[in-house]
């Protein structure tokens, strides 16, 4: 997941140089890459870094990325999805491989993080690549041995845009995932294609009364949108903790 880089509350860190360690593509438009940052300070499930590119001639662009890892010493694993017109998702996706490096910066982020001492149950609300810091949080519980009870609902347009696919199709103990496709649904299907509801959200969801904590991340008018329901269907707003981008 990208966001634009804005300058703000970083004058702590400092650029450090990551080698790329290994590649896998994730779906045609979107790879996952494990990266190698050996003065990393570790991470929180969910939180972000920035990662700058600088060209021969001393041009830079740097974006901001979530981290899709659970924390793992200098380990640092990014999911990066092609955006159209992109600068620097473009040459992510078609042109870094292993060997390569790039300048990281961070970790970024204390809110929107999932900790391995929470015990109340999770929901996870993704919205396409939102799902990428999510995905982070499923993998911290398992690194953890954590029981805390998580539940995904993933809204994607289509069966060929899915990430992490042959992870979340055996998802963990105690992860249960929902899917809604919002153009085009895989044959047999439970469900129509069609965006997501505030009736997806009661079936696959937690209940109110167990006081889960949510986490809703996607483009910015699925993220207000999906936020909205979940207010409307009585979860405490506070309790509500969004990630946005586009």
């Amino acid at each position: 997941m990208e966001r634009t880089a804005v300058p703000r509350r970083l004058g702590r860190l400092r650029w450090s140089a990551a080698e790329v360690l290994e590649r896998r593509a994730e779906s045609a438009t979107a790879v996952s890459f494990t990266l190698d940052v050996p003065d990393w300070p570790g991470h929180q499930a969910g939180s972000h870094l920035d990662l700058r590119l600088t060209a021969e001639d001393g041009y830079s662009a740097q974006r901001s990325y979530s981290i899709a890892s659970a924390p793992d010493g200098s380990l640092v694993d990014l999911t990066i999805q092609r955006v159209d017109d992109g600068e620097v998702s473009t040459y992510l996706v078609d042109d870094l491989m292993p060997g390569d490096l790039v300048e990281v910066r961070g970790p970024v982020g204390g809110w929107f993080v999932w900790r391995p001492e929470q015990r109340e149950p999770v929901l996870l609300v993704a919205g396409g690549s939102g799902l990428v810091p999510l995905i982070g949080m499923i993998r911290a519980r398992s690194a953890a041995d954590s029981r805390a009870p998580f539940r995904l609902v993933y809204s994607l347009r289509t069966p060929a845009d899915e990430l992490f696919g042959t992870e979340l199709r055996r998802p963990p103990p105690g992860v249960d995932v929902w899917r809604v496709f919002t153009r085009s649904a895989p044959t047999p299907t439970r469900r129509p294609a069609g965006r997501l509801t505030p009736e997806d959200l009661v079936s696959h969801g937690w209940p109110v009364d167990f006081e889960p904590t949510v986490y809703v991340c996607g483009p910015t008018g699925f993220t207000e949108t999906a936020s909205a329901y979940l207010v409307g269907l009585g979860h405490p707003p506070e309790r509500i903790r969004t990630e946005r981008f586009g």
